[in-house]
């Protein structure tokens, strides 16, 4: 972990020596601040991961995973608009801070400069680069979409739920991986493999954060417990839960859609996950599509101890308090 740890804080000077404007102050001091409140820095640290298990020996890519940081940003800055989220890793959300024009505009920003730091990068790799990150960029819009439209739909399926956070959320942590295997000249095979890798554990991370959302600690968590029960959002935990409900439960599900009294309706319906077992189903799940990631890794062909550390970042996240 001290290697992951020093990885982390290289991001984190970066982050603080980024060379972008500061006027208008109404547009650069939003950035700033959703810059300084931290965050794990977990998709910069996979680009670096990468590179270094394929022995980059070209250049620094210190670059290209600043740019996949600034834009995993941008889409929060934009989600918890969108989302209406108070809070995000445990203080305000830029547009409750300031407001929803300046949060878009400096989500803007964000985006823009993102690309700025991925082209800075060898003329040999930039074609791939930018192929890869923008097919990235458009899933996640593609993700966040199928996100919001599920908010008005009855029947949103288990399937098209795992598709819609693979798009969200996965192939962020596939291309930041991809991203370090292609300025490392890593094999066709291998590109596929580690992207995979980063896809699938992706995947068991965001059914780890849907069960954070309802069974963890609101301060270790760092956004409001039982946040998707109060917004009704389709998480894999309630669509598991509808799917296997009785009539009796569902007519409770029903009951407690528009209950006003938000702690009353987190009670209510993590009750109903603990009858129908959804906890436990959710965390073999999640266990499922670790595995899938541990067999892509395995299929590098590098040898075990230069994977050692990405198997360690993923046990860590694996490992997160609920």
């Amino acid at each position: 972990m001290e290697q992951l740890k020093s990885l982390q804080q290289k991001i984190e000077v970066a982050l603080a020596d980024l060379k972008i404007s500061n006027s208008p102050k109404s547009l650069y001091e939003p950035i700033s601040y959703f810059l300084s409140i931290g965050g794990k820095r977990i998709r910069p640290i996979l680009v670096l991961l990468a590179a270094r298990m394929f022995n980059n020996k070209r250049e620094d890519v210190l670059n290209q995973a600043l740019a996949v940081e600034l834009f995993h940003n941008f889409t929060l800055v934009h989600d918890d608009i969108m989302d209406a989220a108070p809070l995000r890793r445990g203080i305000a959300t830029v547009h409750e801070k300031w407001n929803d024009s300046q949060a878009i505009l400096s989500g803007d920003v964000l985006l823009i400069v993102a690309y700025q730091y991925l082209m800075r990068t060898h003329t040999v790799y930039f074609g791939d680069l930018m192929n890869a990150f923008n097919q990235m960029a458009i899933e996640v819009c593609e993700g966040q979409q199928m996100d919001m439209d599920f908010e008005q739909r009855t029947d949103v399926t288990i399937p098209e739920y795992i598709e819609m956070i693979r798009l969200k959320t996965s192939v962020l942590l596939g291309c930041a991986l991809e991203i370090g295997a292609i300025v490392s000249d890593a094999s066709p095979e291998d590109k596929k493999h580690i992207y995979d890798f980063g896809v699938n554990i992706g995947l068991a991370f965001q059914i780890q954060d849907d069960i954070l959302d309802v069974y963890g600690d609101a301060e270790k968590f760092g956004k409001q417990v039982g946040g998707d029960i109060i917004s009704n959002k389709k998480t894999f935990l309630y669509l598991t839960a509808r799917k296997d409900a009785n009539e009796a439960q569902q007519a409770i599900f029903e009951a407690q859609m528009n209950n006003s009294n938000h702690a009353e309706k987190v009670e209510i319906i993590r009750g109903l996950y603990d009858e129908l077992n959804i906890r436990q189903i959710s965390a073999s799940a999640m266990q499922g599509f670790y595995y899938k990631a541990m067999e892509h890794l395995k299929a590098i062909s590098v040898i075990q101890e230069k994977k050692q550390l990405l198997i360690g970042l993923s046990d860590y996240l694996m490992q997160r308090e609920i």
